[in-house]
């Protein structure tokens, strides 16, 4: 892949948007950013230019090419059909309304050119909600990023059952152009993969805190202090394999007993939007609150993202399987 003879097209100029377009820059692909207005656009074009300044001066900027080279690379627009024509690729960052992107994939659908494939940064929507009944659906397909994608390189391909094989094999080749950790879904499954682990975790958390067990300080403890350490370097399947002499075979015939007897004891999956929670809810944002007042929320997440990139930087010396 040339990246200079490449045209990527993003539609939304939002915080995942321009993270995108920062990333596909990196790797030096033309990337043209969408959005209605005129004006939103202007506004996302000045921000990136600043975020790519700002990178660079920290020492923290991808790609071999400069602030000023990544930020040539992208252009605005807000006409559709001016970003479709001769894309490769289109990376949809609009915001989470089913209906939103409904009607959004209706006019793709009359616009896209048989080379360009369509992948939505959707966390929420399986791409069949949302692609069914277009003509170009063989080519949409989910490329779910995790926030914030500039610093965490794992992305999740989710398929269509009507993707082709070929659009999956593109996108994910394509991530692996922009330093990206593609893994592909077989079919598509409500929640995806990331969020599907991700909520099992905060559904135990909040039994647990719910339940007097234990502080929330505590229970993110356990992760940022001990499974997480190892979670950092190895999954959760590869890690098990290790901790038993027979490996993960092993491991599962010693404490298949105790992982069922426990996994019976979770109880159900709590409302946490319901009024029996509520009580529950008011006590976890007290802890939190008091742990990162929300004014401290932004200096909290410049933090994390600085510690980000040096983990990344470090895991990249981890040999990997």
């Amino acid at each position: 892949m040339s990246g200079h003879k490449m045209k990527i097209g993003i539609v939304g100029s939002g915080l995942i948007g321009r993270a995108w377009a920062m990333l596909f820059a990196a790797a030096g692909y033309r990337v043209q950013l969408y959005d209605i207005l005129e004006i939103q656009v202007a506004t996302a074009l000045a921000e990136l230019q600043k975020e790519l300044q700002h990178l660079e001066a920290k020492g923290t900027l991808r790609g071999n090419l400069s602030a000023e080279a990544q930020f040539e690379l992208i252009s605005g627009s807000n006409e559709l059909k001016q970003l479709l024509q001769n894309a490769t690729h289109i990376q949809e960052c609009v915001p989470e309304q089913l209906q939103l992107k409904r009607d959004l994939y209706a006019q793709l659908d009359e616009l896209l050119e048989p080379q360009t494939i369509v992948a939505s940064s959707t966390s929420t929507f399986m791409p069949s909600l949302y692609s069914e009944g277009l003509k170009r659906r063989s080519q949409m397909l989910v490329a779910h990023p995790l926030n914030p994608p500039y610093f965490i390189p794992l992305v999740e391909l989710v398929p269509a059952p009507w993707t082709t094989t070929e659009a999956v094999e593109r996108t994910r080749a394509l991530m692996l152009t922009l330093g990206q950790r593609p893994v592909v879904l077989q079919r598509e499954i409500q929640g995806f993969a990331t969020n599907r682990i991700q909520y099992a975790i905060l559904n135990e958390v909040w039994r647990l805190v719910g339940g007097g067990v234990i502080s929330v300080a505590d229970a993110d403890r356990v992760l940022s202090d001990g499974l997480g350490l190892r979670y950092a370097l190895m999954g959760a399947l590869e890690t098990a394999h290790l901790n038993a002499p027979g490996g993960v075979l092993d491991y599962f015939k010693r404490f298949g007993g105790e992982i069922g007897t426990v996994s019976a004891s979770y109880g159900p999956t709590p409302d946490v939007c319901g009024e029996a929670e509520s009580e529950t809810l008011a006590e976890i944002a007290r802890q939190c609150e008091q742990i990162v007042p929300l004014e401290a929320l932004p200096q909290r997440r410049a933090t994390r993202d600085e510690f980000l990139t040096r983990l990344s930087a470090l895991k990249r010396q981890f040999p990997s399987n």
